[in-house]
């Protein structure tokens, strides 16, 4: 046999030369996940991995207690073993997208979910609180031989945030002194290279990537992106059309989670219906 039709065999895949985990473009199932073979073994170098989801610091329960997660620390169910016959959607993002003092359900993830075709798509919250862009970046990495996933949905925490990886992986914001030199060009720069990867992981994986911020935006004009609002804008929704009074009330109280300072189920509710809307033709 040569070394082609191995290939064929070992990764199911068919005549037309394409693979979605579970399922072939002729609908004929195969195993899932693929088979472990030399052509799909986990590589690691440092704190990156394919194979590997690293734990969330929601793993700490004497802080985050209050909150339904998997033995990993993320909201979302265990991965292991990991069910057949939907497409994966991992989402990415900061303690905005993992749902800092909302309730199960209350999180923009939650609404985007609900209306969404479940007998097609699972979804994996992969937020982590504090994260950065480089942590989301590391993270979808991880979820190659993990989760396999065909859509990625990444909600950007703000660009100033890094990750230092030292003894141990840290997340900085812009107040840490590590991060004095940091500035606007360079923020933006980082940024956009954690883009290009999470754009290039889609490509090799014949993936989607799908993008929305929490607070502060910036133009993709190159990638698919929600950037008319964030989590932080969308709520209270305001129209400048004069007809439409039922989008031009005035709202006095803001809309916060539990803990006072993360956003409310509002700003949730509209975001999750937003990205549907924005997206929908692509959440298939």
């Amino acid at each position: 046999m040569n070394l082609v039709n191995l290939v064929k065999q070992q990764w199911g895949i068919g005549e037309t030369g394409s693979r979605i985990h579970g399922m072939d473009e002729s609908r004929v199932r195969f195993p899932y996940p693929p088979p472990a073979t030399i052509l799909n073994s986990g590589m690691k170098y440092g704190f990156f991995a394919d194979d590997h989801i690293p734990d969330s610091v929601a793993t700490d329960r004497s802080q985050y207690g209050e909150y339904k997660v998997n033995s990993h620390g993320y909201r979302c169910p265990e991965w292991e073993p990991l069910p057949d016959g939907k497409k994966n959607v991992v989402i990415l993002g900061c303690s905005h997208t993992f749902g800092i003092g909302l309730e199960e359900g209350e999180v923009w993830v939650d609404q985007l979910y609900r209306l969404v075709d479940k007998n097609r798509l699972r979804f994996w919250n992969l937020a982590v609180p504090g994260a950065s862009a480089d942590l989301c970046t590391r993270i979808l990495y991880a979820t190659e031989k993990v989760l396999f996933p065909k859509i990625v949905i990444v909600c950007w925490p703000a660009s100033s945030r890094r990750e230092r990886l030292d003894q141990y992986p840290k997340n900085l914001t812009n107040a840490a002194p590590e991060l004095a030199l940091e500035n606007n060009t360079t923020d933006t720069n980082n940024f956009l290279k954690n883009v290009f990867l999470v754009e290039k992981f889609a490509e090799k994986n014949g993936a989607k990537v799908l993008h929305c911020f929490a607070e502060d935006k910036h133009k993709l004009p190159n990638a698919d992106a929600y950037t008319i609002e964030t989590l932080k804008t969308v709520w209270p929704e305001w129209s400048k059309d004069r007809s439409k009074q039922s989008k031009r009330q005035f709202i006095s109280k803001p809309s916060l989670a539990k803990d006072g300072i993360h956003y409310g189920v509002e700003h949730h509710n509209a975001f999750g219906k937003q990205i549907y809307y924005t997206f929908r033709t692509k959440l298939k």
